[in-house]
């Protein structure tokens, strides 16, 4: 690791500045600071770090701040750099969340000055940080109108979580409970890709390379579970969930165009937050959704409040805040176009473009 100075203050032990390195030791006091800080997220996890270094080839810079060899704060931050979407710092791409985790305000106002730093050495276009809520520190623009984030708390009792889902969606469950589906927990990444790639391209966008998935249950182990339900003996929806702190995160997932029809994404959320009761957990995380999409409305039909998340941006003069929004009329005859393409060239070509997305 290297190791950047930092002002003394008064009677205090100096504020070190650390790069993460690849020590596992470094790697666990990271995650353990991660942890124990109340807006710790599965996302500001060290695993993320190399599984993005790994498949996408970006430069991970995750630095944290110590004093007297405790951990005060960390910040993942990774650098992206496209032809087609700029050139920019994002803290943390391919996920919800991932800003600056500090203990205290002097070791959270080292780690923003620090990504400044970066953002200009780098000549950035942007600084982007994915935050619940804005810090409102001067010099940022905030936007909270385009994601929105879906949780609640879930009890033990199956019967207790079924009466909480709206009446007409727990009529569906019920239905789906009693048709010719089986939802089953295997750790097959093929059968799973297969799905949800072709979900994807049928959806107009690209999807993510297979070695990602396989290097995120290598990297996060026990925190993956993949989820998949059959319709006779042909799956059908499928979804890979994250464990995190006693929360549950259907994260990305898939199905068969039949599957809505046959109720085949309503079994598979709901045996999800089945098992995830069992194993414990007390929160279910329905994830982001962009507002205004169908997976918005799908999560609303659940009883599930969307809470909107505002991410910070600091841009370079001239630059502007993205706006990669499939709602955006501009992307609408990509879209169009991508849904007709033979899904190998869709997943040959689709991890190209997604890796630049973040």
């Amino acid at each position: 690791m290297c190791g950047y100075t930092e002002q003394r203050g008064s009677g205090a032990a100096p504020l070190q500045l650390k790069e993460l390195s690849d020590n596992s030791l470094d790697r666990a006091r990271w995650d353990a600071f991660v942890e124990a800080h109340p807006e710790g997220t599965f996302f500001h996890r060290a695993g993320w770090r190399s599984v993005i270094a790994k498949v996408f080839r970006h430069d991970a810079r995750y630095v944290y701040t110590e004093r007297d060899g405790a951990v005060t704060g960390v910040l993942p931050l990774v650098h992206l750099r496209s032809r087609l979407f700029g050139n920019a710092l994002v803290s943390t791409p391919f996920c919800v969340q991932g800003g600056p985790l500090a203990t205290d305000a002097t070791s959270l106002e080292r780690l923003r000055t620090h990504a400044i730093g970066e953002m200009e050495r780098l000549a950035a276009d942007r600084l982007e940080f994915r935050l619940t809520n804005a810090s409102g520190a001067e010099g940022w623009i905030t936007r909270s109108d385009q994601y929105a984030i879906f949780r609640r708390a879930i009890a033990a009792d199956e019967d207790q979580n079924l009466k909480a889902v709206p009446r007409k969606q727990r009529a569906v469950i019920r239905k789906s409970l009693e048709s010719n589906l089986v939802a089953s927990v295997e750790p097959d990444i093929k059968r799973f890709y297969r799905i949800y790639s072709e979900s994807l391209r049928n959806l107009g966008t690209p999807a993510f390379p297979r070695r990602y998935f396989e290097a995120l249950v290598e990297a996060f182990g026990d925190s993956c579970e993949i989820t998949t339900v059959l319709h006779g003996i042909s799956p059908v929806s499928t979804v890979l969930s994250f464990f995190f702190r006693g929360e549950v995160l259907p994260y990305y997932g898939g199905a068969a165009p039949v599957a809505r029809s046959c109720g085949a994404y309503d079994l598979l959320y709901w045996d999800v937050m089945r098992r995830a009761a069992v194993r414990g957990c007390r929160v279910f995380d329905f994830g982001r959704s962009k507002i205004g999409t169908g997976s918005y409305a799908f999560k609303k039909n659940w009883g599930f409040v969307p809470q909107a998340l505002t991410y910070e941006f600091r841009l370079r003069a001239g630059a502007a805040v993205p706006d990669l929004n499939p709602l955006n009329p501009k992307y609408r005859r990509y879209i169009a176009a991508w849904k007709r393409l033979p899904l190998p060239v869709a997943n040959f070509v689709g991890p190209y473009l997604i890796r630049s997305l973040g």
